[in-house]
């Protein structure tokens, strides 16, 4: 089978890869022509994601996966179109079909009768059916659901794992009509591999949810659930802290029965996804009031944690602090809605002067992010910020003249902070 996927980003390329390893011809199409330069030389363009090094090179030395920038001549060389183009969110929670509204049309450039299209792109409710189709007809001239196939399955992946996830999770598709949603089911039987053990906690394979619209409600609810989870245990945590409570011992005990799965509570919530599908789903639903203030309770902790700092510390004016952590969460280089920026603003307004160090993240890199390096300068406080491995292993000694240690993640071993007064949210 002959497949195009639209975009090389950390979830398009491992996914063209995969593809390309169940042995059909891909053809990556992203505007990156640095990006298709590198697909086509073997070479991963970014860092992180386990295996992604060996199994590109392979596909590429195999002649099973190229890439281009001419979207609409990949699309017309190809039975199965994979849409995996960012979609931005604002703070109001209003979609920016920008990036998405330009692919679609040079797909439909390229469409022809027969296709298959996909969308992965987590998207509001009811987007594929009268935003995507319509598009696509009027660019080709065909009918969807007559002429080609059209149907929503999102990805449930997360960067850094890729592979492994998508052997793990059930895939989810759901079509315009019946026909699309079983070609959709059909062809990722054929393209993706997944775990058939026995003991897993449900079936695995490829999910027909009946529609579209079914799909992509799957997509927004399970990850709003997480961030409605998080939202609750940072509840109570802070209460906990009120009350000289360690909520991490409460929440161990109420999820020692079936019934209870609360999360663990922290500084920040990040990433693509979490901090990002709460506010879409608010978009197609406005009177979500959990949803609402779970977010916006989440929002808040990089400044509850600097609250406890200064509690803790005193004054924070003109006191360096160090933020532990640029990325959004341990072991991914990515700083997407990282809390590291909402610490970063909290400190400067209780006048501090911050500085930032990650082990995954070079002074420059930092600095482009917009973000004050730390390079040797006397900090006398720190706000752990993401739970990093490296800084299981952290001490006091690694810091001399800190005096007050916030760990927003619990990820340092206290025994290593005797003689530092060391804050967890939660008690």
């Amino acid at each position: 089978m002959n497949i195009c996927v639209v975009a090389l980003g950390k979830i398009g390329l491992p996914l063209a890869v995969q593809f390309a390893a169940k042995g059909h011809k891909v053809i990556g199409a992203d505007v990156n022509e640095k990006v298709v330069e590198l697909v086509n030389a073997g070479t991963e363009p970014f860092p992180g994601e386990h295996d992604l090094d060996v199994k590109l090179k392979q596909a590429v030395d195999a002649g099973l996966l190229s890439a281009t920038t001419d979207t609409a001549t990949a699309v017309a060389q190809s039975e199965a179109v994979v849409v995996v183009v960012p979609l931005f969110v604002d703070a109001e929670g209003t979609p920016d079909f920008g990036w998405m509204d330009a692919a679609t049309r040079d797909i439909a450039k390229g469409l022809k009768p027969g296709t298959l299209v996909s969308y992965e792109t987590t998207l509001p409710v009811g987007t594929t059916r009268t935003r995507w189709a319509p598009m696509l007809e009027q660019g080709s001239g065909l009918t969807a659901g007559q002429d080609f196939h059209l149907v929503f399955s999102p990805e449930r992946v997360l960067t850094g794992r890729v592979f492994a996830d998508l052997r793990r999770y059930p895939k989810l598709v759901g079509g315009i009509d019946e026909a699309s949603t079983a070609r959709g089911v059909e062809f990722y039987e054929q393209v993706l591999d997944f775990d058939e053990r026995e003991d897993l906690p449900q079936p695995n394979g490829v999910w027909d949810l009946g529609t579209a619209e079914a799909s992509e409600l799957a997509k927004l609810a399970e990850t709003t659930y997480r961030d409605v989870n998080i939202g609750l245990a940072n509840q109570f945590a802070r209460f906990a802290d009120k009350n000289g409570i360690d909520v991490k011992k409460v929440i161990e005990a109420c999820n020692s029965q079936p019934y209870s799965h609360i999360h663990q509570p922290g500084i920040a919530v990040g990433g693509h996804c979490i901090p990002i599908y709460p506010r879409m789903y608010l978009w197609n639903d406005p009177e979500a009031t959990v949803v609402r203030s779970a977010r916006e309770a989440n929002a808040a902790m990089p400044e509850y944690a600097v609250d406890l700092l200064a509690a803790a510390y005193g004054d924070l004016k003109d006191v360096n602090v160090l933020v532990l952590g640029a990325a959004y969460r341990g072991g991914v280089k990515e700083t997407a809605f990282s809390g590291v920026f909402g610490t970063v603003e909290a400190l400067k307004a209780r006048g501090a002067v911050p500085f930032v160090s990650d082990p995954m993240y070079t002074a420059e890199e930092l600095a482009a992010h917009g973000l004050n390096p730390h390079q040797g300068e006397k900090v006398t406080a720190a706000v752990l910020q993401a739970d990093h491995a490296e800084y299981r292993e952290l001490a006091a000694s690694d810091l001399p003249d800190v005096t007050v240690l916030v760990d927003g993640r619990r990820t340092t071993d206290p025994a290593r902070w005797e003689g530092v007064r060391r804050v967890v949210i939660g008690g």
